[in-house]
């Protein structure tokens, strides 16, 4: 059954709307108020304080196509089914249905003729184990037997195969149940619990069931059962499409394929071609896969086109730096493959035209940030061909010389190799080692950077969590008054700690701005005030003078915080999902602690409650 992409998508939303499932829109792919991911990774990021028994304005049954960005697949990404940027096709219950409906309702979207229509010898599934924290999913096994599913079909495997989440150290949690389809040419073997792992069994659906909540204690981590049980569903979208029009391959879709034809066009080379013409390397010769560079260019600047359309510009910091790297490494991969002029720009027009009609791209923005970017990379990779030519002069390579390349000029191993052998300046097996253990003690380090950086937050929906949190409108509203109306919330991360703010701004602030925000603040603090919620249309929040920066993954309901005497007489007024303090005397004395710069226009505030 051939599909394109828009019909696929449709179809989704259309199945789930059946079934009496609002459609949202697609949250956006920076987190508003999250510290738990520097990206969107999953629909459900933006619905925790739902998952944690909070009402949703479109009700408990949700649907949407959500964009999502994945960095731990980053150098993964080169094969046929990993993606940096995808889509999501979802699917909520926030304490309504549970696993019976769940996996019916997936069973039939997968199987069904009028559907996906994968015959049931191709399909196999996957439930949790059990183990001290939660016991062995009958239920599940159960319902997929009285679905027809042969017992050597479903796998039992363990937490890190059946289990997802919480998205941060705490948070809503469960068992999951997988679907795979098989994609070899042979016939799919009988027993699934054996041959799982076979990369021709490819997962294309998965149902998530939130009973628990991981909390931590003195004693260290425990899993308490969740006051409503909900369902959060995903169906990669690449994955799927790929499957419906008989390819293993997400790269020959129309999600991908005018780009990879654009990349063709200017690199001479065929999609097909196996290797390039010259190798790298040293001992055995390590040729160029122009397959898995085509791969690499394509994910990764239509990942960086929408990460940059939705706010996170590339820069040397936070998820920036994650935007810098993926356009680098394209342009890297692109040099190998003879693309030796300006291109990044002609990829994201492609991406544009997959696109349209589906998501808003502020195309100007993302072609003027791709352009500067690339311009900037290559005078730093001519600058770092500088830099080898003095390392080279003392005929020696070290394994520090080959990291200091790779971090501050962007120069991946297989290039500092080849321009060595150039030189005919060996490098040994020993130094291509001891180079490795230094890029995975940098990624450990940048692992552990993040896990500090984004512990606890939102995801706890904690007392002191939701304090900050609502001290955030306060201090959107402060600034406004301060500073003007051009002040537009750009970000923020709140912690248990602190809370960091982001707000369009072009000058430092001086010190007596400062003590007036501050001032207003606690004044407001002082007075009381209740924060009153109404749920109503975007068009009535819009109307009534809400604020809302991320108004693009509201769907028909939203819900409005108001803090103020009283309807008409009000402080600050926002679009927002909470947690929020019933009224401001809770808060305690707010305190800016820093304010600076976050990026060309951006600033950045620090501040505590005491």
């Amino acid at each position: 059954m051939n599909k394109s992409s828009k019909e696929l998508r449709q179809l989704y939303l259309d199945f789930f709307k059946k079934y009496d499932h609002t459609v949202m829109s697609s949250a956006s792919l920076v987190p508003e108020n999250d510290p738990t991911v520097i990206f969107t990774t999953a629909g459900m990021h933006p619905l925790v304080p739902y998952l944690l028994g909070e009402s949703h304005p479109l009700g408990k049954r949700l649907t949407n196509a959500q964009k999502c960005i994945r960095t731990d697949d980053i150098d993964e990404v080169g094969d046929k089914i990993h993606h940096t940027f995808f889509e999501m096709l979802g699917n909520w219950s926030l304490g309504d249905y549970f696993k019976k409906e769940a996996i019916q309702w997936s069973f039939e979207f997968v199987t069904g003729k009028d559907y996906l229509n994968i015959p049931l010898e191709n399909f196999a599934v996957s439930v949790f184990a059990g183990d001290k924290d939660a016991p062995f999913d009958q239920e599940s096994y159960d319902i997929w037997l009285s679905l027809g599913i042969k017992p050597e079909r479903i796998a039992k495997l363990p937490k890190k195969n059946n289990w997802w989440g919480p998205a941060g150290e705490t948070g809503p949690c469960g068992p999951d149940t997988e679907m795979f389809v098989w994609t070899g040419l042979e016939k799919a073997p009988d027993g699934f619990q054996e041959t799982e792992s076979d990369p021709n069994w490819v997962e294309i659906w998965n149902d998530v069931f939130m009973q628990y909540e991981k909390l931590k204690g003195e004693d260290g981590f425990r899993f308490a059962k969740l006051k409503q049980h909900n369902v959060d569903t995903g169906m990669g979208m690449e994955r799927a499409l790929a499957v419906l029009n008989d390819t293993d391959d997400n790269y020959r879709t129309d999600l991908f394929w005018p780009i990879i034809l654009e990349i063709e066009k200017l690199s001479g080379y065929k999609y097909g071609d196996k290797t390039d013409e010259h190798h790298v390397g040293i001992g055995e010769q390590c040729w160029v896969d122009v397959r898995k560079s085509f791969r690499i260019i394509a994910d990764h600047i239509k990942a960086a086109t929408f990460a940059i359309n939705d706010g996170a510009l590339p820069s040397n910091k936070f998820r920036g730096y994650i935007v810098r790297r993926l356009i680098r490494r394209a342009i890297v991969k692109a040099n190998q493959i003879n693309i030796d002029v300006d291109f990044t720009a002609q990829i994201a027009k492609k991406v544009f035209e997959i696109y349209k009609g589906v998501y808003d791209m502020d195309e100007e923005l993302v072609l003027a940030e791709l352009e500067k970017e690339e311009n900037k990379f290559r005078r730093t990779l001519a600058t770092g061909l500088k830099q080898f030519e003095k390392i080279a002069g003392i005929r020696s390579v070290d394994a520090k010389n080959l990291f200091d390349l790779y971090q501050s000029f962007g120069f991946p191993l297989e290039l500092s190799l080849e321009l060595a052998k150039e030189k005919n300046i060996p490098i040994s097996t020993e130094t291509i080692e001891q180079y490795n253990n230094l890029v995975h003690q940098h990624q450990e380090l940048s692992r552990t950077a993040s896990a500090g950086m984004f512990k606890g937050g939102l995801a706890d929906a904690g007392e002191i969590t939701t304090k900050y949190h609502t001290s955030t409108h306060l201090l959107l509203a402060a600034l406004r008054q301060v500073l003007g109306d051009q002040v537009l919330q750009r970000g923020s991360n709140i912690t248990a700690e602190r809370l960091r703010f982001d707000f369009s701004y072009p000058d430092k602030m001086t010190t007596e701005q400062i003590t007036e925000v501050e001032n207003i603040i606690n004044e407001k603090i002082k007075e009381k005030l209740p924060v009153d919620l109404r749920e109503m249309s975007l068009e009535d929040a819009k109307n009534c003078g809400a604020m809302g920066v991320f108004e693009s993954k509201y769907g028909e309901k939203v819900k409005v915080y108001t803090i103020g005497r009283s309807v008409d007489d009000y402080f600050s007024r926002e679009i927002c999902g909470g947690p929020h303090v019933e009224n401001t005397g809770l808060l305690g004395e707010f305190k800016i602690e820093k304010e600076e710069s976050s990026g060309s226009g951006i600033r950045r505030i620090k501040a505590v409650l005491k």
